[in-house]
């Protein structure tokens, strides 16, 4: 097993921050200052510098190395986190002048996954996610190859031992992929035996310490911890929540999102996050009282769009209304359709509203019709199946396929889509939707 060079509990650390042009480096600094604490690091001390771009060797200027170097050894610290991405030999290259450990926004992202992930999947992303980090950091545990000049007859045992753990890491690194691959299949066969049986599933996403987790225990009465801390939570969790005697969906609570999260860890769960990117509806948690809301939905929106849920239809929820003392409401788009629910997860405030909300969705608009298709359209019985739509089917002697349906505007429009049916056919089936509704 590989050991991570990552902060550990109780250590001294020491942050920098650097300032660039037109960047939200307030919001980025805050939410630095809290990604160390959720880390279990006591912060000793905050150096913000400003620079026009990054220095290529060093990421910051050379009088701010030699300051950053000398409030190390003043202080004692253990380890310096920059709240920024850092290349490999910039790190190296700062270790060097600072002769104390360097992370970068990323390990430390990384970092605080591994200590939150409790299942196996969540142990198997974080892992893969922290090896393809550590991949292109693999020269900084050798110091002894800083000794080795290259070039014929002075190659010796060190880059042989550098080639032995990128060959180890590569192994470990496939065989993730191989286990992570057969959770993703196990996870399709449920989502496909929920879709036969023609439950919905909404996945609740937002970005980290929004209340995901406070509203999905509410909702559900699980007891999923939930805590003022960035990452909480990191494993997903699905139950099922009764909105009437004969509709129940699947509530999925997914892992919070983070402006500029690092691109291994979202590909690492990619998997659990298909749960969201196949979810009939997202409830994107807003934390109402927060100043940087628009921009924190953005950075979770570019986040779906990344793991192909952007087309998904969402239902905003503002929580923690009772910070700023809003009422509790649903606000109606033009279609009368309820688009942003406010309330209070923790307070339990505005839950019935958005128990209405999903009624209107899923209990009203679902509605019974009929199909015929000819032989050669198995490709729209298919679909129709995989998405738990037919309750019933019935041959004729002349080959056509008689369905019964449940549909919803949302899947109507997506049948068009995808198989371009008919003006007249389409035209039956959404008379019949709306005259049931």
């Amino acid at each position: 097993m590989f050991e991570f060079e990552r902060p550990r509990g109780g250590e001294r650390a020491l942050l920098v921050h650097i300032n660039f042009p037109h960047q939200q480096d307030q919001d980025d600094l805050e939410e630095f200052v809290e990604l160390v604490r959720s880390a279990d690091v006591e912060d000793v001390e905050l150096i913000v510098g400003s620079r026009q771009t990054p220095a290529a060797k060093s990421f910051i200027g050379s009088g701010k190395v030699e300051e950053i170097a000398a409030r190390v050894r003043a202080l004692g610290v253990d380890v310096v986190l920059f709240n920024h991405a850092l290349s490999p030999s910039q790190e190296r290259n700062l270790e060097r002048a600072f002769q104390c450990r360097v992370i970068d926004r990323t390990g430390l992202i990384l970092d605080i996954f591994a200590q939150r992930a409790q299942s196996f999947e969540g142990k198997l992303q974080v892992e893969l996610a922290q090896l393809k980090h550590l991949s292109t950091r693999l020269v900084r545990g050798w110091t002894h190859l800083e000794r080795q000049k290259g070039g014929i007859g002075l190659r010796g045992p060190g880059e042989t031992q550098l080639e032995t753990d990128r060959r180890l890491l590569g192994k470990r690194i496939k065989y993730l992929n191989g286990r992570l691959a057969r959770v993703a299949r196990q996870r399709e066969q449920g989502r496909q035996a929920r879709k036969k049986a023609a439950v919905p599933t909404v996945s609740l996403v937002g970005y980290t310490n929004a209340g995901k987790s406070t509203l999905f225990n509410r909702l559900t009465r699980a007891e999923v911890y939930a805590e003022d801390q960035l990452f909480a939570t990191l494993d997903p969790t699905l139950r099922k929540l009764a909105l009437s005697d004969h509709q129940h969906v699947i509530l999925a609570d997914t892992v919070g999102f983070i402006r500029h999260l690092p691109h291994d860890l979202v590909a690492a769960f990619r998997a659990t996050l298909a749960e969201t990117r196949e979810a009939d509806l997202i409830l994107h948690v807003v934390d109402c009282s927060d100043e940087a809301r628009r921009e924190k939905i953005e950075a979770v929106d570019q986040v779906l769009h990344e793991v192909g849920a952007g087309e998904v239809p969402q239902l905003l929820v503002y929580n923690k209304i009772d910070i700023d003392g809003f009422a509790p409401r649903a606000d109606l788009d033009d279609q009368d359709e309820p688009w942003r629910v406010w309330l209070s997860a923790r307070d339990d405030l505005g839950i019935d509203a958005l128990l209405d909300a999903l009624r209107r969705r899923f209990c009203e608009q679902t509605r019974s019709c009929d199909l015929v298709l000819a032989a050669n359209e198995g490709q729209i019985r298919a679909f129709l199946f995989s998405e738990g739509a037919i309750e019933a089917e019935n041959y004729s002697a002349s080959g056509e396929i008689h369905l019964k349906l449940r549909l919803t505007p949302a899947l109507l429009k997506r049948l068009q889509r995808r198989f371009d049916l008919p003006q007249d056919r389409l035209e039956v089936l959404a008379d019949t939707l709306a005259g049931a509704a």
